[in-house]
């Protein structure tokens, strides 16, 4: 019989390809090769679709990729940088990233589809923050951000990332028990604690009541390490250890809710972050220049008159001494004057429009989210059992409101400068010209007393020496001040606003009731912006922190069994896909968990299949299967029939594995076969053991590979859902059934090959489309 799948694509690959995954939604597969690159291909013909190559900023080792479900941001982990990065499924593009603890094995991606009127209700209802706040304009363009969500007039990217309104987590499962559920890929909204080893596989089930989890635990360097399965349930069984995941969905309106409001206020701080980056590129290094010059002319003159008093004397009596006139004619020249003069003010406009545009719309946004979170708190009935606190919310926005403060004095301080900076180098260009004897123009000559007396009054404040500067600064002189507020650095500023005589000031001072009052934010005047900026930032992560602890501690282990041990003598080389692997069908009441033996090879596919529905049919249990020769089926079922052991498989729907299959026979060429297996005349042929006591006997008594004897092993002989992979040493397979396509890779991890699957429908209409017309 014909193969009920076609070959539709093959190519050779210049790296080793170590991930790969298949979209949910469109023909598109991602794989990360041994290079740290992340590349999109096309099904047709294999065509590369884009290619993320690494860098310093996100990091060059891949160690899992994971699609969202829709199918338009792609997730992977890194674990030199132990970051994970969202990209965009349309360009190569990072729209937002966060750091981990330790690096990730593996990431499951979930879409929640449990209904209800209240969600219902909630996803149909427009956000009123789009109708209440502004759109947040878009960042300058830069090729250095790594992130380019704010960019190129992109700011509505922040609902891409959101996607729909329905709860989507995205769960990380490393080493050393590290596992966190991640709300729409951005928010941590749980910390799993108290599962032991390195995770090689785990899955949410879609309405949040099952975590099931398979790690490795390794004792010693020297014993071998040993595969366990672990599941989360609402179940309560007293014989196991117990996992209980009921609080997300008991509260999932809730959870929903909460989490779309910490994905918001998580965006609003990128966004703040980067518009302060933004803010320190339009900040040059040019503007030191006049501190730098200055104080080489402290070094080097020999007179003991201070610089303010030789710009005083110049100022008043229109005449420079001879070490002056050397400064201003030789060294800063009337050329480079006036390209000074032009820097500042278009260096200090640039960052006054991304105060009042960026930063003031972005901090408003965020103090909006923050006082709805504060308010969804007070709920006490609805969100306490979550977490949510509403005195640390309390913090968080008092934080925002110091941030809001220092950001208003940085454009009072760029309005002040630019006042100062105008009327100084507008005299000082009068007084160079003098000096070089050419020609002043007539409107440039006029200068009245007032604004002889503004020029004073900025060299007096300005032009003070200050040698205990030079330690810090290595200049005896600021006369720049708007830098000293876009350093990052915890230093107090060289030149805090002067406060004295300030109305508001003296009257808070004089109140004492008010001055303590929570309803003024605190004012921090020797801080930084980044400062003040960095402290909010840590205040708003640790209000919502809170949930993500008091949700991880109530997950309780339900069920811990000992599956096998890896054998030392396994090849070290880093596998593409590590058996077992889990898996769970859109209901949740259905949940199958897939591994393998190791033996001498993986001889036999083990089945652990579960059933929280007792209307069911099929019972619960473990099932074995092993492969007949199936390529010549008139043989008569016997152990020496059974020539075929598994490489690889993956589930392909609800009921269906694909699997790649070697010859296990001393022949020539090994052939290699991809295959799919109907789960359904497996466990309707096989009689298999009741579910409950296996796992009871395997936990107290031994190992699943212990007693693989007493499982009921069942030899699949396929009649046309096979295909020779000729001229391929095939190894590993990636699938996804709703778009009815597999990839195969071949044991070099270069070699691929692309299939459709179950095409005989699509040629049975041409045939009958072809009778028709006869």
């Amino acid at each position: 019989a014909m193969p009920a799948f076609r070959q539709v694509g093959e190519k050779q690959l210049p790296q080793e390809v170590v991930f790969m995954s298949w979209s949910p939604k469109r023909d598109l597969i991602a794989l990360a090769n041994r290079a740290g690159e992340v590349l999109l291909h096309r099904l047709a013909n294999f065509q590369r679709v884009w290619s993320l190559p690494p860098n310093e900023n996100t990091g060059k080792e891949v160690t899992a990729l994971a699609w969202r479900p829709d199918g338009k941001i792609l997730a992977f982990g890194l674990a030199d940088t132990k970051r994970i990065i969202l990209c965009d499924v349309e360009k190569p593009e990072s729209l937002h990233s966060f750091s981990v603890d330790l690096s990730i094995t593996y990431m499951h991606w979930m879409e929640v589809t449990e209904e209800n009127s209240v969600l219902t209700s909630f996803y149909n209802a427009e956000d009123e923050s789009n109708l209440l706040l502004p759109k947040l304009p878009a960042l300058p363009k830069n090729p250095n951000y790594v992130l380019c969500i704010f960019s190129e007039e992109k700011s509505d990217e922040i609902m891409k990332l959101l996607g729909d309104v329905r709860l989507n987590a995205l769960v990380l499962g490393g080493s050393s028990g590290f596992i966190e559920i991640y709300a729409y890929g951005m928010f941590k909204i749980a910390t799993v604690n108290g599962v032991a080893g390195s995770c090689r596989g785990l899955c949410l089930s879609s309405d949040l009541k099952s975590l099931s989890v398979i790690t490795e635990i390794q004792s010693s360097s020297d014993s071998e390490a040993e595969i366990m399965y672990f599941q989360a349930s609402k179940l309560i069984l007293k014989c196991f250890l117990k996992l209980d995941t009921s609080l997300l969905s008991s509260y999932l309106p809730e959870v929903t809710r909460m989490a779309r409001k910490f994905t918001h206020i998580s965006t609003l701080l990128q966004y703040i972050k980067l518009s302060l980056t933004c803010m320190c590129e339009a900040w040059e290094e040019i503007l030191m220049q006049m501190d730098s010059r200055l104080t080489k002319f402290v070094q080097e003159k020999n007179t003991t008159t201070s610089v303010q008093d030789e710009f005083m004397q110049l100022l008043l009596w229109g005449k420079a001494s001879l070490e002056l006139q050397a400064l201003l004619m030789n060294q800063l020249t009337v050329k480079g004057l006036k390209k000074l003069g032009q820097s500042i003010e278009s260096s200090y406009s640039s960052i006054q429009k991304l105060v009042i545009s960026h930063l003031q719309s972005g901090s408003e946004a965020l103090l909006y989210h923050l006082s709805e979170l504060k308010g969804m708190a007070l709920w006490k009935q609805k969100y306490e059992s979550l977490g949510l606190d509403a005195s640390g919310i309390d913090e968080a926005i008092t934080a925002v409101g110091s941030f809001i403060l220092k950001a208003n004095e940085l454009l009072q301080v760029i309005d002040s400068s630019m006042k100062n900076f105008k009327a100084f180098f507008r005299w000082l260009y009068v007084a160079m010209l003098r000096m070089s004897e050419d020609h002043v123009l007539p409107e440039l000559n006029k200068m009245t007393q007032k604004d002889i007396t503004f020029v004073a009054d900025f060299l007096t404040e300005h032009f003070n020496e200050a040698p205990e500067l030079y330690n810090r600064k290595g200049k005896y002189f600021n006369v720049e001040r708007v830098g000293q507020y876009l350093k990052d650095e915890d230093d107090d500023l060289v030149s805090p606003p002067n406060t004295e005589g300030n109305q508001w000031f003296n009257f808070l001072k004089d109140s004492t009731h008010l001055k303590e009052s929570p309803l003024l934010f605190p004012y921090y005047p020797e801080k930084s912006l980044h400062f003040v900026k960095r402290q909010m930032e840590g205040i708003i992560d640790q209000c919502l922190q809170k949930p993500a602890d008091v949700i991880g501690k109530s997950v309780h282990q339900a069920v811990c069994m000992s599956l096998y041990k890896v054998s030392q003598s396994e090849d070290s080389t880093p596998q593409l896909f590590k058996l077992p692997f889990l898996w769970n069908d859109k209901t949740s009441n259905l949940h199958y968990v897939l591994f393998t033996m190791l033996e001498n090879s993986i001889s036999k596919i083990h089945i652990l299949r579960r059933h929280t529905d007792t209307s069911r049919s099929v019972s619960n249990g473990i099932v074995a299967v092993e492969f007949g020769n199936f390529l010549n089926n008139s043989i008569n079922e016997s152990s020496d029939s059974r020539c075929y052991s598994c490489l690889d498989a993956h589930f392909y729907d609800d009921e269906t594995v694909t699997v790649v299959l070697k010859e296990t026979v001393q022949q020539e060429g090994k052939e290699r076969v991809l295959a799919q297996l109907p789960l359904s005349s497996v466990f309707l042929k096989a009689a298999v053991v009741s579910c409950e006591p296996a796992l009871c006997f395997f936990l107290v008594v031994c190992r699943l590979d212990e007693r693989s004897g007493e499982i009921p092993t069942r030899a699949v002989f396929l009649e046309s859902q096979w295909r020779v992979l000729e001229n391929m040493k095939a190894q590993y397979v990636s699938v996804n059934g709703i778009r009815k396509v597999s990839c195969v890779l071949s044991s070099n991890l270069r070699h691929v090959r692309v299939f459709e699957m179950d095409v005989e429908d699509d040629g049975e209409v041409e045939e009958e489309e072809e009778e028709e017309t006869t």
